[in-house]
């Protein structure tokens, strides 16, 4: 495929996912709202994992407030343009991790925490900097961080638009992870392998149940544990899971 914002590339079986407009640290423009979309629910299927990350010094800053055509509109953009970029992050057929290699604001932050795992460099940032200009987090800001940091922590992110370092980020467990600088390359190409490695439809229903896990009762989290590991329990990759655990080798998963 041909893309103007983005870079696409595959190898092993993991798909590398570039926003490519350094120059204005990878702001979201429609184009490249349109492409993250188009490249994540087309993805061939020898894709097993999905790498989202930033070219240049940053990973993205966010809205393009250069583009007047979504400032004319913002309810419009958001749900005509970032609903579906955003599902498309959510429901990707394969785990996705946001390698944020830099700054990730606003939009940019949310669009990174969207993935199922964050790993960051340590001189990476995540900063809702949606008041500095007179709005509210959008791109499913207000829903993702309560979940993982709490009422507060979000609360003080969103009101004062102050920059997390990405070590702490990791310490309140709003990442996965935040690596040195100099490790980062290795530590995103090792991640990635081991998912795309793996039994992905088994990672895809961990996050189903996780989604359903905060409006879930107890009774009903277990009746949907249930569901999705009797679903797991018929498939090739827990045959060859098991096969392979008793003649003490690694499994060779197929994947969903």
């Amino acid at each position: 495929m041909d893309f103007e914002t983005i870079q696409f590339q595959v190898e092993d079986g993991v798909a590398t996912l570039t926003l490519n407009r350094p120059a204005v640290m990878n702001a979201l423009n429609s184009r490249m709202r349109a492409e993250i979309t188009e490249a994540l629910t087309t993805l061939a299927p020898e894709v097993r994992a999905v790498v989202l990350t930033g070219a240049g010094r940053g990973f993205c800053s966010g809205q393009d407030l250069t583009d007047r055509a979504a400032a004319a509109n913002l309810e419009a953009t958001l749900r005509d343009e970032y609903e579906p970029m955003l599902a498309a992050v959510t429901t990707c057929p394969v785990p996705v991790i946001a390698a944020v290699n830099g700054v990730a604001a606003g939009a940019g932050a949310n669009l990174a925490l969207a993935a199922d795992v964050v790993i960051a460099t340590e001189s990476a940032s995540f900063i809702q900097a949606f008041t500095r200009i007179g709005l509210i987090p959008d791109a499913g800001g207000t829903w993702i961080l309560p979940r993982a940091v709490g009422h507060a922590r979000a609360m003080g992110m969103m009101l004062f638009a102050e920059p997390v370092p990405a070590r702490q980020a990791a310490d309140w467990g709003l990442i996965w992870q935040a690596v040195p600088d100099a490790d980062f390359e290795g530590v995103i190409r090792d991640r990635a392998r081991v998912l795309a490695q793996g039994p992905t439809g088994a990672f895809l229903s961990i996050r189903e149940a996780l989604a359903a896990a905060t409006a879930n009762d107890l009774s009903a989290q277990l009746e949907l544990e249930a569901r999705l590991q009797g679903q797991a329990g018929r498939s090739a990759d827990f045959v060859e899971g098991v096969t392979a655990f008793l003649e003490k080798r690694r499994p060779v998963f197929r994947g969903a």
